[in-house]
């Protein structure tokens, strides 16, 4: 009996330490859902880059906890419908945290499904409705449509004092959203909207609500879609002799606005938080360094950096709580308040509100760079 029992002991003993090693060789999994294709792919691309670039740098130190890291890749277009295929099929391959999407009605898709499967998602989609619904392990890594509208309100009427201002929009979540923010926010602030609009994204004539704007003797246009549409606008208000000039929403921001504005891009005017270069952190100045020795190309916008911030945080809190498990992950997240970013220092509320983000506006020059023109004590980027 006593043999037996030794031999039990020993069994048990075995098996423990084998299931032990084979939890400690077993790939932790990373997610990206992102558009790598279509008109927002440089943006996906760039938040696909900073994640393998991360895991990269993690894996050569070691991994975490133990265990190696490994990523898998979902391209969502940029669309809700293929972003709730990808959210399912992410979720299926057992991921702990997924890092994505680029765009509001993409993640306003998969949040839900994440969710369910309690599968950590953060997300530079900036609708208010994202941390409104509920949604547990959903995380803002973007400042949200009200506090990017209270910054552009102040930089349009209080430091611009623009008396006529028009406000124009697509029609997806984000677009539609972060307008009608802005409208409220201009208001609010003592300002005069004399003109509002809609364009249908990617249809590139947009000649007609341009003429109705101009017409309408607005003194600024401000648009709150995404930089494809946004260059377009700006290049063809410059043709029909549009004296307003153009302000974008944060979604502009992208090396490939100057690109499809061509020479009509110089004056434009971006709200959102400082561009990669700006970033005076030397955390981000090496990430950036990093960046450009592995693609051989400057990030796309800052949401290359964010969405790293948003690995950054989630490896941060497996560390803290010496676990994968995403219950654990989500209730250290959620208390997170003064995570040292590379896009400054940041926490969530228990919302998953991303809190702390500075705002800039800068112009691009004549040469594509960047100038940050308020507040004026920030300093220049490209």
């Amino acid at each position: 009996m006593k043999a037996t029992h030794a031999r039990l002991a020993a069994l048990a003993t075995f098996a423990a330490v084998t299931t032990g090693s084979a939890v400690a060789e077993t790939p932790i999994k990373i997610g990206v859902q992102a558009p790598i294709t279509g008109e927002y792919a440089g943006e996906g691309q760039g938040i696909e880059n900073a994640v393998r670039l991360l895991v990269e740098q993690r894996n050569a130190a070691g991994g975490i906890l133990g265990r190696k890291i490994e990523v898998t890749t979902c391209d969502d277009e940029g669309k809700a419908a293929q972003a709730a295929i990808c959210a399912r099929r992410l979720v299926n391959e057992g991921v702990v945290a997924v890092i994505g999407s680029y765009t509001s009605g993409a993640a306003l898709a998969a949040a839900p499904i994440y969710t369910a499967a309690n599968v950590i998602q953060t997300s530079d989609g900036s609708s208010d409705e994202l941390t409104q619904r509920g949604y547990k392990t959903f995380f803002r890594n973007a400042p949200p449509n009200s506090a990017e509208s209270a910054f552009t309100a102040e930089y349009l009427v209080k430091h611009k004092k623009y008396q006529r201002i028009a406000v124009l929009a697509d029609h997806s979540s984000f677009s539609s959203g972060l307008a009608d923010s802005v409208q409220k926010s201009v208001k609010a602030a003592g300002g005069n909207v004399v003109s509002t609009g809609f364009i249908t994204a990617g249809s590139q004539d947009y000649t007609a609500v341009l003429t109705k704007i101009k017409s309408e003797g607005a003194d600024v246009l401000y648009f709150a879609g995404y930089y494809p549409d946004g260059g377009l606008i700006r290049s063809q208000m410059v043709q029909l002799n549009m004296s307003a000039p153009f302000v974008g929403g944060d979604a502009n921001q992208n090396v490939a606005f100057a690109k499809i504005a061509g020479k009509a891009a110089e004056g434009a005017v971006m709200v959102n938080t400082p561009a990669p270069e700006s970033l005076p952190y030397p955390e981000a100045r090496e990430f950036l360094a990093s960046y450009k020795a592995k693609y051989h190309s400057t990030p796309p916008s800052i949401y290359t950096f964010t969405n790293a911030d948003g690995l950054r945080a989630v490896f941060a809190a497996m560390a803290a709580t010496k676990s994968a498990d995403a219950s654990k992950l989500v209730d250290y997240m959620h208390q997170m308040k003064q995570f040292n970013g590379l896009t400054g220092a940041f926490g969530w509320d228990d919302k998953g509100e991303r809190i702390g983000s500075p705002f800039v506006a800068f112009e691009i020059t004549a040469s594509g760079d960047y100038r940050t023109i308020y507040p004026a004590q920030q300093s220049a980027s490209k």
